[in-house]
Order: C-alpha cells, then sequence, then structure tokens
C-alpha cells in the first residue's frame, strides 16, 4: 500500500526540470549580486518551466570531477545497464539484485519532496521512485541490524574524478534503521517522469528528504544491513562540518554559512531567502525518530 503522508505540495511547485537539473547560470547570478534579505513569497510561485534541453549543465557529482560541468560533460560515458545492487550483512536473503529484477516487483510513485542542500539552496522535486523498505524486505533484514550503509559505484575507466583524491573513494552514505524504513525514505528512479540522468545518480539513488541532499547517495549498488554505525564519506573527510545524521535544521549552522534561511532555486535573481524549516518541513513525520536526542550535539 502506498505511503500518504501531509503533503502540501503539488506539480505547480516544482521546480522546473531545467532549473534543478541546470542551476548553473541562476546560482552564478545570485552570487555575483551578492543579493541577500529576508522571506518573501514563496519562491515557488515564481518557477516557470523550461526545456529539457537546459536541464544538464550543472551538478555535483565528484565521481566525475569538482567542477559543476564536468558530471554533464563526462556522465555520458558511464555505462548503467545492466546494473545490480549487493545486499549483504545482516540479511537473510545477501546477494546481487538486478535492477530490472528490482523494478519489476516495486510499485513505482511520483513522490513530491522539497530538497535542501547543505550550501543552503532549495527546490521542489518531483521524484520517481519506491520505497527503500520495499527493497530491504526482498533481501530479509536480520533483528541484528540497527544500521544501513550505502555505497556508490565506482569504475575508475568512466569516472575521471576518482583519479582524484576529493574523498576516499568508493562515496559511502549511511541511515538508522529506522530512518531507512520510514516510509519517506525512496529509492528514485526518475525525475519528471523520466529516468534519472546519468549526472543525477541514475540508475538508482537514495533520496531522504528531510535531510541535506548528500545524505541521498547516487548510482548506489552496495545496500549493507549492520549492527554498528557506518562510515560516511563526508563525516569522514570533515567531521566538524558534517554529521552522521545531517538532518536539515536551522538551528545548527554550517561552521561556514547560516542554515537558518535558504535560496529557493527557481525564484529569480531577485527572489528572497526564506526560513528554512526543521527537517526540510517533514518535522510532523520525522521528529519522533529523534526523541530524547539533543539535535545540536547529534548533528
Amino acid at each position: 500500500m502506498a505511503y500518504r503522508w501531509k503533503n502540501d505540495l503539488t506539480r505547480d511547485d516544482a521546480t522546473p526540470e531545467a532549473i534543478y537539473l541546470n542551476r548553473r547560470q541562476w546560482l552564478a547570478g545570485v552570487t555575483g549580486l551578492g543579493l541577500v534579505g529576508a522571506t518573501g513569497v514563496r519562491a515557488e510561485e515564481a518557477f516557470e518551466p523550461n526545456p529539457w534541453e537546459d536541464i544538464t549543465q550543472y551538478n555535483n557529482f565528484y565521481e566525475f570531477g569538482t567542477g559543476k560541468e564536468d558530471p554533464a560533460r563526462y556522465a555520458g560515458q558511464l555505462t548503467t545497464t545492466p546494473w545490480s545492487v549487493t545486499i549483504d550483512g545482516l540479511v537473510d536473503r545477501p546477494g546481487a539484485y538486478d535492477f530490472k529484477d528490482i523494478m519489476a516487483q516495486v510499485t513505482v510513485e511520483e513522490r513530491i519532496y522539497r530538497f535542501r542542500c547543505v550550501e543552503a539552496w532549495s527546490m521542489v522535486i518531483p521524484w520517481n521512485g519506491f520505497e527503500l523498505s520495499d527493497l530491504l524486505d526482498m533481501a530479509g533484514v536480520q533483528s541484528g541490524a540497527k544500521y544501513v550503509a550505502f555505497e556508490t559505484l565506482l569504475r575508475p575507466e568512466e569516472m575521471p574524478g576518482v583519479r582524484y583524491p576529493v574523498i576516499d573513494w568508493p562515496y559511502v552514505e549511511g541511515l538508522r534503521l529506522d530512518e531507512a524504513l520510514h516510509p519517506l525514505t525512496i529509492m528514485a528512479t526518475g525525475i519528471y517522469g523520466r529516468d534519472i540522468p546519468n549526472q543525477n545518480g541514475a540508475p538508482l539513488r537514495l533520496v531522504v528528504p528531510w535531510k541535506y541532499g548528500f545524505k541521498s547517495i547516487k548510482s548506489v549498488v552496495r545496500i549493507t544491513l549492520m549492527e554498528d554505525e557506518p562510515p560516511t564519506s563526508w563525516n569522514k573527510a570533515n567531521a566538524r562540518e558534517y554529521g552522521f545524521y545531517s538532518n536539515v535544521n536551522p538551528d545548527v549552522d554550517h561552521p561556514r554559512w547560516s542554515q537558518a534561511t535558504e535560496r529557493r532555486v527557481g525564484g529569480g535573481l531577485f527572489a528572497k531567502r526564506q526560513p528554512t524549516l526543521m527537517f526540510n518541513g517533514y518535522e510532523d513525520e520525522v521528529a519522533s525518530l529523534y526523541e530524547g536526542m539533543d539535535l545540536t550535539v547529534d548533528i
């Protein structure tokens, strides 16, 4: 049964396709003007759709290079067919799960989610995907499992960025099991009803809408159920700036900038900043996961 949550977003709120996948010109303009300000009307109301041809020129996917245009330039050489995801660790049925077999067993639906980058910009995205819990059920999670670790593809012959020690490759991320099993947590296979482009994490990426975007690991090839908290790439690279939980929390600043407000991509060059919502607007759905925790310490 598909999960239904209190959703105040519709297709009209969605960041246009071109703005979602081609943010370079917009962000460069805002940065160049040094625009700041208090919140105003919802930036989504000013969005205008753009053609698909504009959507692939700006992205972060360091496996293809640190430049914002590198993923679009190099990700086309990524082979995504065939594709499989190895599920191992504390599961009853470990093994390599073929992507086509996975898709034959799950229900794909559209989820319109807010997306909040740790760099303080945001958007609204209509994902197509299925609940991560459905995939974990295929493997059979054992009672001793408390965490879920994820790993991105590492294929140097197709990923020129991994020649440089930007992070400790491969890219890895993790969730607590209850976070992974939450109905809002999905494995996305599409955007706007189309397959995810290579530079955005084809063919299968995690989406956890109440966490900063870097938690939503791209091009997943391994999922491991484990008892202990797994390492995560940005936490390993700089623990002071990137915690394991990485929940969107406007009351906890990044060491180098405030997280209290955000710049909504697509609002136009003169759009005012707006307040960042606790848990990115999903507080009613997920706050209970963190009862008793100090979210200024467990960041």
